[in-house]
């Protein structure tokens, strides 16, 4: 690849950063890191009417989160800002002058009411070249007319001429080459004087650019816009430094059809943003995947691998195993669903793998909420090697563990239906006797012990086992049995028998 890689991600600041978003986030800068490149962010704020306080920094806070690291953008700077579109404003105006000045472009002077009853009167109506010398503006006024309402300061719009019949070619590395003719496209609003920004479709173009972008990789929504964008590269006469477009799968709802939304992560309980988000308007708090568990790691392996795929069975990578093994030729063509059961089985592995003494710091807070206090680091890592291998998310800690930190006041009535009958106090109050009687409490001095008292008995193994586990616990589940009461001690374990003959009916 003879031109240096440069790639942007330029979301809008008009609210938490979806995942799909992280996602072109990921692969933009998964792509540049492969290949010696950069990666800028860009801001483009240009809707001034959507604009939310606090999207930007959310954007910035979960990206850092996440790993992605950006070379040039409104923190890190660069030669190639400002990187925030409404700081960029002169730029805008001396290219939309130069598209008017070519006759690439005009000015319109429609105002919102006339277009609207021009929508009614006309079915499907579109602004082009069949509609335009009926309409307002620069081509079907007088020279005159238009200085006249220009002097007045009357609001416009600056549109772009499209000359209709004409196929238009997007070669695109993921799609290959897609035709579109000009006639389905209308004149696009380009600049509005209203609040002297441009439009999205302008903005980004000029941006691209003069930032020296090499690849526009996003995602599939705007493969309509890239006919446009095309065209507008060839009225600037930037062809020759035209970037190579990348329009990425959707990501889709995980069952029934259409994109994935906020909808459906509400409706099946699963974050759609990356970190927690409360919206400055309404208050409301939406779930995002770092307040609800998710390790960054485990997020963004699972999102790489949502249309893309390495070549081979790979499917834990680290960040950098991405980076070297990511290429446009394995990303899909087709939208892929989004199997959130998959992400919290990635965030699964990726918590056994941590270190028990790890895992037992991001613990230590959960312990402190449910008021537990005073145990030993050693004693917490010991409990959350034991009960690791059963959780999804650090939080699950607390309710696989509860048990070694807090006795049980309640037992489970399924378990004690089951498993306490008439003659299981007598039963229990025997095992007190036999465990009182046991110096060594590790559990290859006490499981011998039980087990042979049982079998020398000839009492049922798992009425008295469960038994057991039911006292102690709360309920029949968790590890090994003696590897619970060797950490709990011998004073502990018996106290708890004796309790639960005490309370269990």
């Amino acid at each position: 690849m003879d031109q240096k890689v440069r790639v942007r991600f330029a979301p809008s600041p008009t609210g938490p950063l979806h995942i799909g978003g992280v996602r072109t986030a990921l692969y933009n800068y998964l792509f540049a890191r492969q290949h010696g490149g950069e990666m800028i962010l860009r801001i483009e704020d240009t809707d001034s009417q959507r604009f939310v306080p606090g999207a930007e920094e959310y954007i910035n806070e979960a990206l850092a989160w996440l790993g992605i690291k950006i070379d040039e953008g409104v923190r890190e700077g660069g030669e190639y800002g400002p990187y925030k579109q409404s700081e960029r404003r002169d730029i805008y105006r001396e290219h939309v002058k130069m598209l008017l000045n070519a006759g690439k472009a005009y000015i319109a002077f429609d105002t919102p009411e006339e277009l609207d009853a021009r929508r009614e009167s006309t079915p499907n109506f579109q602004y082009d070249a069949s509609t335009r010398m009926s309409m307002r503006n620069s081509l079907s006024l007088s020279a005159d007319e238009v200085k006249e309402l220009l002097d007045n300061g009357a609001k416009y719009v600056v549109r772009f001429l499209i000359e209709p019949g004409r196929d238009v070619e997007v070669n695109d590395l993921i799609r290959g080459k897609v035709t579109i003719n000009s006639s389905v496209l209308d004149d696009k609003v380009l600049y509005k004087s209203a609040d002297d920004l441009p439009t999205y479709h302008l903005a980004n173009i000029v941006d691209d650019h003069l930032m020296k972008v090499s690849h526009v990789i996003r995602g599939e929504e705007w493969l309509p816009s890239a006919p446009l964008h095309v065209l507008l590269y060839e009225a600037f006469g930037w062809v020759d430094t035209m970037p190579a477009f990348v329009h990425l799968p959707l990501l889709l709802k995980p069952d029934g059809k259409g994109k994935l939304s906020k909808r459906d992560g509400d409706r099946l309980g699963f974050p759609v943003f990356p970190l927690e988000w409360q919206d400055p308007k309404s208050g409301e708090i939406s779930s995002g995947y770092r307040e609800s568990g998710y390790l960054p790691e485990a997020v963004v392996n699972f999102l790489a691998l949502l249309g893309w795929n390495p070549g081979d069975d790979t499917e834990f990578m680290s960040m950098q195993e991405l980076i070297d093994k990511f290429s446009l030729d394995h990303c899909s063509k087709s939208g892929a669903k989004f199997d959130f059961e998959k992400g919290k089985w990635f965030n699964h592995k990726y918590l056994q793998e941590l270190p028990d003494a790890q895992l037992t710091e991001l613990f230590k807070p959960i312990l402190k909420e449910n008021g537990v206090e005073g145990f030993s680091d050693e004693y917490i890592i010991r409990v959350v090697s034991m009960v690791k291998g059963r959780i999804n998310f650090v939080k699950d800690l607390w309710e696989q563990s509860r048990y070694f930190f807090v006795e049980p006041t309640e037992y489970d009535a399924k378990s004690v239906k089951k498993r306490w009958n008439e003659g299981t106090p007598q039963l229990m109050n025997e095992l007190i006797e036999v465990l009182n009687g046991i110096d060594d409490f590790s559990c290859a001095s006490v499981e011998p012990t039980v087990l042979g008292w049982i079998t020398d008995k000839n009492y049922h193994m798992g009425n008295v086992m469960n038994a057991f586990r039911l006292t102690v616990v709360g309920e029949c589940k968790g590890p090994h049995m003696f590897d619970i009461t060797e950490l709990l001690g011998k004073e502990e374990t018996v106290r708890r028998v004796r309790l639960g003959v005490e309370r269990i009916k």
